[in-house]
């Protein structure tokens, strides 16, 4: 991680993106989220920041590269919905009608493409259909929201958290970009765009900050966003400001047609608009405009850090809609990475959540695009000894040891990585590094299965890191969000002798507990009376908790948010999801034996001969198993429903068939009364329905289908089963069309689908 000054340069280290388990990601989503919150208080609160802009824009990537790579994680709260933090009590407040989101990124060509397939495939157009984007530059700014009614200028509002920003009306009226009344606009009109700095402008005012005796700012984009929030407009009027428009928000009546059009006509308007926008007709044209950006970068004469492209007509922007925190209908390309060579000083190991050892570099410190290095990431055991994944040389085979010369690779990540090892700096009595087979927490086993890239503490719950990472989780925002736990309080009690939090049911005994102590909570550092008493109003709160909620802060791995609420609307209670775990064990360790059966498979095609013999042994035990006919329809009726799949299913057998785990779900559940989920609130004729579509559909894509069902509350799932409400069969239906026959369900083609929701 960078080094810098504050809170930030105690940053733990972790994991880069492309590396992420599903369980440290979440961690690193908790960590991410609430480094991004004290930059945020920082720089838009107290305008002192304590992190480079650099740093403050790889945080933000990373958030959105994690989110993109596991949608399922996203936080409540997540950074990727806020550009900014709570807006300033010096400012009043301004909510947007339509909420500010930030966009996806793309860091290659490969991601551009598939960018490109990915609307396609939900639009259902072929690869030779035409399709048109635009391409602009990145502006690397502020973003402002500019109200027009009746042509006159009313509100100017920055973006704030996405939802709510702060009234900047005043100021915004200072910046000559920024028209005060614009002719022939419709009633309302909201324009958005970002407010910069140039690098010309930008020197002279440091320099007359500097002469003055006044603080100078750190970079441009520093200087516009301070510049814009000066409670006094006449700070802001002597600041050198501009502004680009790129977008709109609400609209009382449609006056476009095309985002190249409506950038053409807000330019009519009177509006900036950046002149290296182009309309591309495909991804080679939008790489290659792109690389035109690229290269002219350092000579524009203001900060850029990518190019955005944009699916040109509005038309398929609205049938594209919107993901929960960005729009499916553009994407940020990103500037590439900067490189740097350091020396290797010491390879250290962090264990996670799941148990996991992370090997992390540690770094003679470098500056890496402005920012200062001294930690990197190293992916695994199999990456230090210079192995991919499947098995073959990365790095040309090319080991890393502790005193190698190391090229430091940063992009969209937070964490940096090593990418290379220069071997003519390699020392003479350097000697490859051993990973550790022992838990450098707890002294456990640590153990790597077939098949995974990470070795594992087997410790459980004895191993403090696990332990502690697990109850951070289990009060995180997104799970059961207890006011007044955090992590420094999970820290406090987890070593507390007479107050001790070792697994989350300690939790719910706190009180009870406290009272019996002799030395009261109340009394301890940084308690008192109020405090202790509104923790344990707070935990009492949460004995009543909705079902999706405990079963993501039960942080099983690959149980996040979005397959939590999934479990919960398919099984309704914790009694039936238990019982149905419970019968389906004899399938699940069926299921396992068959993958250790292919595993076994695949390293005997590799003659990997002891590989396949481990694998071997294990299937044939399992194979053992008998497998009644109630276990294998409770196994079928888990993975089909939808979002599990076998994964998440052996994951979730596993972790309730483990006795630890299982006592500490059950000591648990003796405090808690969890709430059914409730059907979504909606008067369309499909709400709290389970719906499944099959066979071709003609006048929308299954993505399209899919998205409009749950926006109306029905349930969508990929399969047909005593549970399914309603079929939807398209030409071509085949054995879903027949059981839902056999089932007596009721099936409807897309026209009598269509004809249903009209109007919901």
């Amino acid at each position: 991680m960078a080094k810098t000054t504050g809170q930030n340069a105690e940053a733990a280290v972790e994991i880069p993106v492309d590396a992420l388990t599903e369980t440290q990601a979440r961690a690193e989503l908790d960590r991410l989220s609430e480094a991004l919150a004290r930059a945020n208080q920082a720089y838009h609160a107290e305008d002192a920041p304590e992190i480079s802009d650099a740093e403050y824009d790889a945080l933000k990537r990373r958030n959105a590269s994690i989110e993109a790579r596991f949608p399922a994680l996203k936080r409540a709260d997540s950074p990727s919905d806020q550009v900014g933090a709570a807006p300033s009590e010096g400012f009043s407040k301004v909510t947007h009608t339509l909420r500010m989101l930030s966009l996806s990124n793309a860091f290659d060509d490969h991601d551009v493409r598939d960018f490109d397939r990915g609307i396609r495939k939900y639009l259902g157009l072929s690869e030779t259909d035409p399709l048109v984007y635009t391409a602009e530059p990145k502006i690397d700014g502020l973003s402002l929201s500019l109200r027009y009614e009746g042509g006159a200028l009313v509100q100017a509002a920055t973006r704030g958290d996405g939802s709510i920003g702060e009234n900047v009306t005043a100021n915004a009226r200072t910046i000559a970009d920024i028209p005060h009344r614009i002719a022939g606009a419709p009633g309302v009109l909201e324009v958005r765009g970002e407010v910069y700095m140039s690098h010309a402008d930008f020197e002279a005012l440091n320099a007359r900050q500097a002469e003055a005796g006044q603080k100078t700012f750190a970079n441009p984009r520093n200087a516009a966003a301070g510049s814009l929030r000066q409670l006094d407009a006449t700070i802001t009027a002597a600041r050198p400001l501009k502004f680009f428009a790129y977008g709109w928000g609400e609209v009382s009546a449609p006056v476009f047609d095309t985002q190249n059009g409506a950038l053409a006509q807000l330019g009519a308007w009177g509006f900036a608009i950046n002149p290296l926008t182009v309309r591309c007709t495909d991804p080679d044209a939008m790489l290659a405009h792109y690389a035109r950006i690229e290269d002219q970068r350092a000579t524009l004469g203001y900060d850029i850090d990518g190019v955005v492209y944009k699916v040109d007509d509005l038309n398929l922007q609205r049938r594209l809609g919107f993901r929960s925190t960005t729009p499916r209908w553009a994407i940020a390309h990103k500037f590439p990475a900067e490189l740097a060579w350091t020396r290797l000083e010491s390879i250290d190991i962090q264990v996670g959540r799941t148990g996991a050892l992370s090997p992390v570099a540690r770094l003679q410190p470098v500056t890496v695009g402005g920012v200062v290095v001294s930690n990197a990431t190293l992916h695994n055991e199999d990456y230090i000894a210079g192995r991919g994944a499947d098995g073959r040389p990365i790095r040309d085979g090319k080991d890393i040891r502790v005193g190698d010369w190391v090229q430091v690779y940063r992009a969209g990540d937070v964490i940096p990585k090593v990418a290379d090892v220069d071997l003519s700096k390699r020392p003479a009595d350097t000697m490859p590094y051993v990973f550790p087979t022992t838990c450098p927490e707890c002294g456990s086993a640590a153990i790597r299965e077939e098949g995974d890239a990470v070795r594992r503490c087997t410790g459980g719950l004895i191993c403090p890191a696990q332990a502690v990472e697990k109850l951070k989780h289990f009060v995180s925002r997104a799970a059961f969000d207890i006011e007044g736990i955090g992590a420094k309080q999970v820290e406090m009690f987890y070593h507390d002798d007479q107050l001790a939090v070792r697994e989350p049911a300690d939790i719910f005994t706190l009180e009870a507990r406290d009272r019996q102590n002799l030395t009261r909570l109340s009394n301890r550092d940084g308690w008192g009376e109020t405090s202790a008493k509104n923790l344990f109003q707070a935990i009492d709160e949460k004995r009543e908790i909705p079902f999706e909620r405990l079963l993501f802060g039960l942080g099983i791995r690959h149980v996040g948010e979005v397959a939590a609420k999934d479990l919960a609307r398919h099984y309704g209670s914790w009694e039936a999801l238990a019982q149905a775990l419970d019968t389906a064990r004899p399938a699940a360790l069926a299921e396992r034996a068959a993958e250790r059966a292919a595993e076994a498979e695949r390293a005997a095609a590799a003659k990997e001969d002891r590989r396949a013999r481990i694998a071997e042994a294990r299937a044939a035990a399992l194979a053992d198993c008998a497998v009644p006919p109630a276990a294998q329809a409770a196994w079928s009726d888990l993975v089909a429903a939808d979002g599990i799949g076998p994964v998440l299913a052996l994951s979730l057998s596993d972790a309730m068939a483990n006795p630890e785990e299982r006592g500490a779900f059950d000591r648990l559940l003796a405090h808690l009364t969890p709430i059914p989920p409730e059907t979504r609130a909606s008067d369309s004729p499909v709400a709290g329905k389970t719906v499944v579509f099959t066979g071709t559909l003609e006048k929308m894509t299954r993505a399209e289908a899919k998205a409009r069902a749950e926006a109306l509350g029905a349930k969508v799932s990929g399969s047909v089963s005593a549970r399914t409400d309603l079929l939807v069969a398209g030409p071509g239906a085949g054995s879903k069309a027949a059981k839902a026959a056999d089932l007596g369900i009721e099936t409807i083609d897309e026209d009598a689908w269509l004809a249903l929701i009209d109007g919901a």
